[in-house]
């Protein structure tokens, strides 16, 4: 697996203070992408244990609620396997911290695979620059989903996170 950037102490990507692992490899490719710079799977640095204690040495702080998957496409092929099991050592580890994820996958493609075990909260579907809002809570356009995974896993049906009064589902 290849990445473009750990971010610490961020707070747009999920909820609370969240480090952010912004992995390379994206064949959805969207129109007016925020982060293009990510859509090549050979591009950015490996990730490698320096990059792992990276976000370690993060998730070990308290204040930190845990660790967003974003990209390109965590879900991509040169990223699926070392993200579920990257996400399986964080669960082992800090079983107290979230996890959430970004992908342009939508979660019925997804909702059989293994890895959404380990997910907290996916953020799912392309962006679409024509239903883009500036006023949605952690998710670019309307057409995506916050989804609450293991809500989501237990009852059958998509359940969303509780949003705070006056945000925008």
């Amino acid at each position: 697996m290849r990445y473009h950037n750990i971010t610490k102490d961020d707070m747009l990507n999920g909820d609370g203070l969240r480090v952010v692992l912004w992995v390379s490899g994206c064949s959805h490719c969207c129109k007016e992408c925020h982060n293009p710079v990510t859509w090549d799977p050979a591009g950015g640095l490996f990730f490698d244990d320096g990059a792992k204690q990276e976000i370690y040495d993060q998730l070990d702080k308290p204040y930190i609620s845990g660790i967003t998957f974003s990209g390109g496409d965590p879900l991509h092929a040169a990223n699926r396997m070392d993200v579920r099991n990257f996400m399986m050592e964080i669960k082992d580890k800090y079983p107290d911290k979230t996890i959430w994820m970004y992908t342009g996958d939508c979660w019925e493609n997804i909702m059989l695979d293994s890895i959404v075990k380990y997910i907290d909260v996916l953020v799912d579907g392309e962006f679409q620059a024509d239903k883009k809002d500036n006023r949605l809570l952690w998710k670019g356009s309307r057409n995506q989903r916050v989804i609450d995974v293991q809500k989501t896993l237990a009852q059958g049906d998509i359940r969303t996170p509780l949003l705070h009064c006056g945000d925008y589902a």
